[in-house]
């Protein structure tokens, strides 16, 4: 991308812009060169809708309105990430309704300052926290590829005081530039983004239905079939207590408790992890004293190694992050039908690998739970189910410690999974993992997004995900194309490629 300067001389109004400071960092620009550049506000149609707070005395444990931290807000999406408590029940007559619609474009001021995301469907019933804003910009996906990239949070990040513990953007974001298409048909390059930004919000509105079909599945399959025994709440009592060398409360929960008498009241039986036939072990312990001496790179490199870290996975089953590792030593890979299970910090993200990058690792902080018969069903089934049991909040009973917890080797036994007939089996593993060809067969912009919505049922998590993947990197392209003032021809040839 484009390089950042320092400026030499600074006018005495730009001084003053910035209330008088004189720290270089307030003078970083972006040089652009020759190619020609807008400031954001340029492209702004309407007021900007800003947030409200409404304090947390507000939240409640069910509502049917909601309020969105910034945190809802992630690098790796394009759209809401409602995890990790990023959306909160609260009072409907603190609500204030904001009438957030499908193709909105949010952006954070403060905190996680300059991430944005588009809303992929009408969203009547959620209010934005005070550190976001609601902005209505044309052309509003090519604006959208520009903002998302790391080339508008780096303007951003020089706009605003270096030293502040909470950073707050105000509204210096707007000051922001935005490069310009160097050719005459610039409406066919606004709409080639369009589609492929479309595209990307389409498949994670998609991968987010999957995955709550694949919860109803589980979900109905467990509650219709149970044995007749009723379920009753008792206390622990000592014995209990000294069989599982656990004192701390959420263990013996009647939540918890309930939600494990389901599984093992299911008629078809459950068993551990064992029972299901994986080996469990720790992944590759990648400190010096165990591998010598390694490089880490961000960038796919012959003979490295790819690395997936725990806290790289995403909470549909997915990875958002790969990087690479050149090492000398022979590490442990991961082998097709493995499960990585993040045990530490998010415990219960996990993801299967169907057709592993070659020499896939992961770190010590992760579980590799390694399926000794390669049953890409059965594995992307007991995938899905540990998702499951992360949602309904299993595993964090389970779990021990701050930080998010984690699951030491001792508590697996604690877990268990129903065994579901093959063909509810093969109901889940298939919304997670269906391995088709991906053609589209686009030939102009107008019939892309078509097409594309007509193939997109075809698929699972996992060809969605790696569909998003590519999509975002021709997306990244295109924008590095505009800045490096480049002509862009529109062809789908790349679709093929997936």
């Amino acid at each position: 991308m484009q390089s950042i300067d320092i400026s030499q001389k600074v006018n005495i109004f730009e001084i003053l812009k910035n209330k008088t400071s004189l720290s270089p960092h307030n003078y970083k620009k972006v040089n652009f060169g020759a190619i020609k550049v807008k400031p954001l506000i340029e492209f702004v149609r309407g007021d900007l809708i800003k947030g409200e707070e409404v304090g947390s005395d507000a939240y409640i444990s069910k509502s049917h309105k909601f309020f969105i931290r910034n945190k809802a807000l992630q690098a790796d999406s394009f759209t809401f990430n409602f995890s990790g408590g990023s959306v909160v029940p609260i009072l409907p007559d603190r609500f204030i309704n904001l009438s957030l619609k499908e193709g909105d474009v949010i952006i954070s001021k403060d905190s996680n300052i300059g991430e944005v995301i588009i809303l992929d469907r009408d969203y009547p019933n959620h209010m934005l926290s005070g550190g976001l804003i609601k902005i209505s910009v044309e052309p509003k996906y090519y604006l959208f590829a520009f903002l998302k990239n790391d080339l508008f949070k780096t303007q951003v990040e020089a706009l605003i005081s270096k030293g502040a513990t909470i950073k707050h953007a105000k509204k210096l974001f707007l000051d922001a530039l935005i490069p310009l298409p160097n050719q005459k048909n610039t409406d066919n390059v606004f709409r080639y983004f369009e589609v492929l930004v479309k595209a990307v919000v389409n498949k994670e509105k998609q991968i987010k239905d999957k995955e709550s079909e694949i919860f109803g599945v589980i979900e109905t399959e467990l509650l219709a079939h149970q044995k007749a025994d009723v379920f009753k709440y008792q206390f622990p009592d000592i014995r209990s207590i000294a069989t599982t060398s656990r004192i701390d409360a959420g263990f013996y929960s009647e939540t918890y408790v309930r939600e494990q008498f389901i599984i093992s009241n299911y008629v078809g039986g459950s068993g551990t992890i064992k029972d299901w036939g994986f080996n469990i072990g720790r992944g590759q312990n990648l400190q010096e004293s165990a591998i010598g001496k390694s490089i880490y790179s961000d960038e796919a490199k012959e003979n490295y190694y790819t690395l997936v870290r725990p806290t790289s996975l995403s909470d549909f089953g997915t990875v958002t992050r790969y990087e690479y590792l050149g090492s000398a030593s022979k590490l442990d890979t991961i082998a097709e039908g493995d499960i990585i299970f993040s045990a530490e910090g998010s415990v219960g993200k996990c993801v299967m690998f169907a057709n592993p990058k070659q020499r896939l690792i992961t770190n010590i902080h992760g579980i590799v739970l390694d399926k000794k018969n390669r049953n890409k069903t059965e594995s992307a089934f007991v995938t899905c189910f540990f998702r499951y049991l992360r949602k309904v909040g299993v595993l964090d009973y389970i779990s021990v410690g701050g930080q998010g917890g984690s699951l030491a080797m001792k508590y697996w036994s604690e877990i268990k999974l129903p065994f579901f007939p093959q063909e509810q089996i093969l109901t889940v593993a298939r919304l997670y993992h269906k391995n088709f060809p991906y053609k589209i067969g686009v030939t102009s912009l107008d019939n892309f997004e078509e097409k594309d919505k007509e193939v997109g049922s075809k698929f699972g998590i996992l060809e969605l995900d790696a569909q998003i993947k590519t999509l975002k990197k021709k997306v990244d392209s295109l924008v590095k194309m505009v800045v490096a003032g480049k002509k862009i021809d529109i062809n789908f040839d790349f679709i093929n490629d997936f």
